[in-house]
């Protein structure tokens, strides 16, 4: 009996709500994002910071954008939940940003467009 509970464990923590990430998918919802950032190759700061190596980057950190000082001061370096945490309420995670952004509050689409936005390296090549 508890080989099966263990199983049951090891099966819930493995199946928890991980959710899958579509980068296809995530680069539409991007379109709502081109407005103030750019990704690629020839990408340029524009409103927004280029999003180029994103995850992984210390928050305020791309060269030549005027980052407000509300995210200078953060702390936040972007992985996968800071930034869904992030896009989820821009302003609630850091009081003071210039993102004038609602939010994406669809965990699925978030999700995707972090797929997305992983496909760029630092460069802004984009990994096959």
């Amino acid at each position: 009996m508890l080989k099966y509970a263990f199983v049951g464990v090891v099966l819930g923590a493995v199946s928890s709500p991980v959710l899958a990430q579509d980068a296809a998918s995530g680069e539409k919802i991007f379109n709502q994002c081109r407005a103030c950032h750019q990704v690629g190759e020839t990408a340029k700061n524009t409103v927004g910071p280029v999003l180029n190596g994103l995850i992984g980057r210390k928050a305020a950190s791309h060269e030549g954008y005027s980052y407000s000082t509300a995210m200078k001061n953060s702390g936040l370096t972007w992985d996968e939940a800071t930034f869904a945490d992030y896009i989820k309420d821009p302003k609630a995670k850091v009081p003071g940003t210039k993102m004038v952004y609602a939010g994406l509050k669809d965990p699925a689409k978030v999700a995707d467009l972090t797929a997305y936005l992983k496909q760029f390296d630092a460069t802004g090549k984009k990994a096959p």
